[in-house]
């Protein structure tokens, strides 16, 4: 395993190399068992597996939670090379950005809802660092997890629309022992935050059953105030959307792909989550 931190000796490497299908999972470090489980899936079924480590300033709206983002490259290092990836891709800020990007993505309302409507302009830079990564590395396949389902669609969307030859592999959230979803951000809860937090996926879990006799707007009020109920947590929101177009629901019955999607603060710390809901009428 090699670690390097310029584009030019990435690409000289991956040059040498240009018969090999190249995996790649773009992270921003303070890797858990999640990413791991991403690494695994591109090491599997690619001859080369690329994994980025860059903590991207633009997709931040509050500069404080960019700042004490969690920065452990020689312990992400230590863990990638134990499962064997290939080469990690470290740059700097003026690496990615020699000058400011401008460009400006259109989802549609894709971006316009949950975390785009709570953190504007987040995933317009979710889009230029990705976009950016997928032409420096230029991958057959990219792997992210699904805990971030709004993400994900944001990415698939914009490799149609800049009609990118590579695959989109999204991977089941991977959650700790208690339910937790895995987060790099997990690491900033204290222990009562986080054994407070598994309430978060018990009461999403308690729902789908809450769901069979209950509307929407039901469900809604009884995730959130289950939630809130708990000392250190407050709902920032709980949408019930169509997963293909990340709409908000009325009825059970608009679509065959109902997921949940949830922000929550637990102390300072905002977490994510979701789960889909499966109808049998």
């Amino acid at each position: 395993m090699v670690v390097v931190s310029t584009i030019v000796d990435l690409q000289s490497r991956l040059d040498s190399i240009k018969k090999l299908s190249i995996g790649f999972v773009p992270t921003m470090g303070a890797l858990h068992q999640g990413h791991i489980s991403l690494v695994k899936k591109s090491i599997e079924e690619n001859d080369i597996t690329v994994v980025s480590i860059f903590v991207n300033p633009t997709q931040f709206n509050d500069k404080n939670d960019f700042q004490k983002y969690p920065r452990t490259l020689e312990q992400d290092a230590s863990l990638l090379e134990k499962v064997g990836v290939d080469i990690i891709f470290a740059p700097t800020e003026k690496e990615i950005y020699p000058e400011p990007d401008t460009r400006k993505f259109d989802f549609g309302m894709l971006d316009k809802v949950m975390e785009g409507k709570f953190r504007p302009g987040h995933f317009n830079g979710v889009a230029q660092v990705v976009s950016k990564l997928f032409d420096i590395v230029k991958p057959n396949k990219a792997y992210f997890g699904e805990k971030d389902f709004q993400q994900l669609a944001i990415i698939r969307t914009m490799v149609k629309q800049l009609n990118l030859p590579l695959e989109i592999v999204g991977m089941p959230i991977m959650r700790e022992q208690s339910g937790l979803a895995m987060s790099s951000r997990n690491e900033r809860l204290t222990a009562e935050e986080r054994a407070e937090a598994a309430i978060i996926y018990k009461q999403l879990s308690e729902s789908l059953k809450y769901s069979s006799d209950h509307n929407i707007e039901e469900t809604i009020k009884y995730v959130t105030e289950g939630i809130n109920d708990a000392k250190h947590l407050e709902v920032e929101y709980f949408d019930i959307v169509d997963g293909n177009t990340l709409q908000p629901i009325t009825d059970w019955n608009s679509t065959d792909y109902i997921v949940g999607c949830i922000a929550v603060f637990c102390g300072n710390v905002r977490l994510i989550d979701n789960i889909t809901y499966k109808r049998t009428n």
